[in-house]
């Protein structure tokens, strides 16, 4: 397979001449700055931030271990989503596959932007159907969305049948990995080099505990990152949050000790969970939550709620039926939780 990106980006957007910002034509330092409209009062942040975001993203590139030209930084992982679409998909005549059940947003992105998804389940035990999945590929496909490890079901997904993907599909692999800093799995990030059409995702919500900063990383071809740069808004990643993700990363072993606690409690919840008689199934997790079949599941999730403990009602969702999605909380939250389902019982 050669991989050509001028095939799958949409024709108007290769040919779109971006948005110049005051900050796109001057990028050094100065005494006086008039060129951007902004007010000349210091607020401390009466200025546009960085629009690329260089500073956060050197600091990003060093953990990471990528050129910072194969970076890009979203406003959450769903700009990130929103924006591949609008860059790869021409609405109305372009196709992307999902792997339900996943993630929501890449369906409702789809739908947003008028792109068709085609679905191929998961199996039962929520691996990669890759007979099915090869055969729904169409010349008019242009990005597979993998989801791994998977929300809500909390595996890894198989990675030789992603790789086969990869090496057989012209268009784009986009592989989330929201998830990643709780998994003993390898990270795709270190397949850049090898895979021209891979994007990885990631966010600082989950393990960097920053949900609240809407701060999405994505990782790719320096040809890919450049379409990315060429739609996004000027400034789509304001002060406030380059400056908070800074200071985050500087605390690289407080994060880790964090997932530790986190990775910890996700085997005494998995034990204590197990010991229910209404438990059915702890799928095993390499996620920072438990998919759990119970019996009775929206049953059982009304009367959490009643008690203020809130889980997720996963019931609705293909191959989910009667399970919780619960989230891994402190020790004292997991006990409130399996003392309360104790008196359900």
């Amino acid at each position: 397979m050669s991989f050509d990106i001028n095939k799958i980006v949409r024709p108007s957007i290769a040919a779109l001449k971006p948005y110049s910002s005051a900050r796109d034509e001057f990028t050094g330092k100065a005494d006086v700055y008039l060129d951007a409209n902004e007010n000349p009062f210091d607020t401390g942040l009466n200025r546009y931030p960085d629009p690329y975001q260089q500073e956060l993203k050197s600091a990003i590139s060093k953990i990471k271990n990528v050129p910072k030209e194969n970076i890009f930084l979203g406003n959450g992982s769903d700009e990130v989503i929103d924006l591949l679409f609008r860059g790869f998909c021409e609405p109305g005549k372009d196709e992307v596959i999902t792997l339900p059940p996943t993630y929501g947003m890449y369906q409702v992105s789809a739908d947003i932007n008028h792109i068709k998804t085609n679905k191929v389940s998961l199996t039962p035990d929520f691996e990669i159907d890759e007979a099915k999945l090869e055969a729904t590929i169409n010349p008019n496909t242009k990005i597979i969305w993998f989801c791994s490890p998977n929300n809500p079901t909390g595996n890894a997904l198989d990675p030789d049948a992603i790789i086969k993907i990869l090496k057989s599909f012209n268009g784009i692999v986009v592989i989330d990995e929201a998830y990643i800093d709780f998994s003993a799995s390898q990270s795709w990030i270190d397949f850049l080099d090898f895979y021209p059409n891979l994007f990885v995702m990631q966010t600082l919500s989950k393990a960097w505990g920053l949900a609240g900063l809407r701060l999405g990383m994505g990782f790719a071809s320096k040809a890919i990152i450049e379409i990315l740069n060429k739609i996004k808004p000027p400034y789509n990643i304001n002060t406030l949050t380059q400056d908070k993700a800074l200071e985050a990363l500087g605390h690289f072993e407080e994060k880790n000790e964090a997932v530790d606690v986190i990775l910890n409690e996700r085997i005494n919840l998995n034990q204590a969970l197990s010991e229910l008689q209404t438990v059915r199934h702890i799928y095993k997790s390499d996620a920072n939550f438990l998919l759990v079949k119970i019996d009775h599941a929206s049953t059982i999730y009304q009367k959490l709620v009643e008690q203020s403990i809130i889980v997720r009602n996963r019931s609705n969702v293909t191959l989910c039926e009667d399970c919780l999605r619960i989230t891994v909380g402190t020790p004292e939250e997991n006990k409130t939780l399996i003392s309360a389902l104790k008196q359900l019982i």
